[in-house]
């Protein structure tokens, strides 16, 4: 249950700092949750080593933009990426 817990903690966070990464004009309307969902799975898969560094993770996903799941390419497209 605890992992569960660290797990599902871990996931909200980086729903969070993924969401935030986006270019500074872009995070100030805040990205909708649909957006932060839409990413989500990718941030931890292909960037999870930039957790808690909003720009590097930025980066990440601009560069693994190719292997992108469906709806995130368009996401980081919208937030400068």
């Amino acid at each position: 249950m605890k992992t569960s817990t660290h797990l599902a903690s871990a996931t909200l966070s980086l729903v969070f700092l993924t969401a935030t990464a986006f270019l500074p004009a872009a995070a100030q309307s805040g990205p909708t949750m649909q957006e932060q969902m839409a990413c989500r799975g990718d941030a931890g898969k292909l960037c999870a080593e930039h957790v808690g560094k909003p720009q590097e993770m930025n980066a990440c996903l601009r560069a693994n933009k190719a292997k992108l799941s469906d709806g995130c390419p368009k996401v980081v497209e919208a937030r400068g990426g």
